[in-house]
Order: C-alpha cells, then sequence, then structure tokens
C-alpha cells in the first residue's frame, strides 16, 4: 500500500465549512479482514491513526463510542485528556476543538452533524436499530440543549450505507426525513450502497460478518479560535 494514497475520501457538504476536519475511510488492501470485529479494528488502527495524521489530526485525543445499536449520545468536553471510548452509546457530540470523534461502519450509517453557527460537531452511529430509535434525531436534539444549536444551522452528512436492494430497508432515506421534520434543511446524503462495491468499502451484510470496517472521523479545527460565536 502507498502511504501517499491512503484510502479515505471526504464529501463537498462537509469540506465547505472551514471548521470541520473530516474523512472516511476506505477498505484497506493487503489487510485480511476475516476476522471478528475488535480484530479487525486492531489490524487497521495503524492504518487509520495514519489517515488521521494526513488530516491534520496528529496528537489529537481520539473518542469513540461503544456502537450497541441504541440512541444514547456521549457528550465529549475539555477534560477528556487523551483516547476514550464512551460506553453503551451511538454518538458523540463537542463544542471542544482538538478533539476527533470516531465512528465505525460496515453497512451502518455514519451520519456526521455539524453546527458552523456555534461551531459544535456530532458523529452518530445509525443502522437499522438506530434509525428506528432516532438516534440521530437524539443527537440534534442533545446539540441544541448542550450548545445551542439551532436545527436550521446545522448541515448534516449521511456515508456510504447498505441500501436496497443489498437491504430490507432504505434506513438512509428514514435518516432524512427525521433530520428535516427537526427542521434542518441541509441534509446530504452520499447515496452509495457499500455492499454495492467491496472494491472500495466493507460490507458486514455481504461479507457475512467477516470483514473490516470504515472510520468516519470529525474534529474541529484550531482555527476557528479567532472567530466570535454569534
Amino acid at each position: 500500500m502507498n502511504e501517499s494514497q491512503l484510502p479515505a475520501e471526504q464529501f463537498p457538504a462537509l469540506s465547505a465549512l472551514p471548521d470541520a476536519q473530516h474523512g472516511f475511510t476506505q477498505r484497506v488492501t493487503g489487510l485480511e479482514m476475516s476476522h471478528d470485529k475488535a480484530e479487525a479494528l486492531a489490524r487497521l488502527d495503524g492504518v487509520h491513526r495514519r489517515i488521521r495524521d494526513e488530516h491534520g489530526l496528529t496528537g489529537m485525543p481520539f473518542v469513540t463510542a461503544q456502537q450497541v445499536h441504541g440512541k444514547e449520545i456521549g457528550v465529549v468536553d475539555s477534560t477528556i485528556g487523551g483516547d476514550k471510548c464512551f460506553k453503551n452509546c451511538d454518538g458523540l457530540v463537542t463544542n471542544r476543538r482538538g478533539i476527533c470523534l470516531g465512528i465505525y461502519v460496515a453497512d451502518c450509517c455514519a451520519v456526521y452533524l455539524v453546527d458552523p453557527v456555534r461551531r459544535a460537531i456530532g458523529l452518530v452511529h445509525s443502522g437499522k436499530k438506530g434509525t428506528e430509535l432516532a438516534v440521530v434525531a437524539n443527537a440534534i436534539e442533545k446539540m441544541i440543549a448542550q450548545f445551542g444549536s439551532a436545527a436550521s444551522d446545522l448541515v448534516i452528512q449521511l456515508s456510504p450505507c447498505i441500501r436496497p436492494p443489498h437491504y430490507e430497508i432504505d434506513f438512509a432515506t428514514a435518516i432524512v426525513r427525521q433530520c428535516r421534520d427537526l427542521g434542518v434543511t441541509s441534509v446530504h446524503d452520499s447515496g452509495v450502497c457499500t455492499a454495492c462495491d467491496l472494491t472500495r468499502y466493507y460490507s458486514y451484510r455481504a461479507e457475512k460478518g467477516r470483514t473490516g470496517r470504515m472510520l468516519a472521523f470529525l474534529a474541529l479545527s484550531y482555527s476557528s479560535l479567532s472567530k466570535p460565536a454569534r
């Protein structure tokens, strides 16, 4: 693998926001991934660290969620101190700069939330169960309560995820609808199906559970320090 071309993609709607540093990793060639989740993540860890470094996130605390297919959202504050996994959570929100949020997916959707006005971010894991529980809506409501965000200010991006006909329901469409029902107008869906392109993505369904994970990551850049909050 050529380390100058590590597999990650970005989304135009988020790239247009000066405060948000983000990425979505792709399949890593040359790594055997026919293992359980813990082993797969251990094998991918070095590559994912290098990708975060390439995006200017070197040395930032890396904060993840346990991802239990629920609806709980963890609030990340400045006392985090180092890498941490929030137990029993499927999403994270913060208004702290210099903290990198991470969510792992392999068919479920990683949902990025950015408030460019209050300068707050969120990252959520939402598959079939999480969408039924409205985990993304819960994250939006958490940002409103914690940071004074307005739904109409949010920019929301859906990652590649599994879709019909490879899956029985279209939970991406349900996520978009839930966001719009709360008043979010800037909702962007990649429209890409993970099970349709196994050269670029891992797919839990297509690979029968023995596969790797894509990492969605999101951080507030330090450059926003000089910008006044509204």
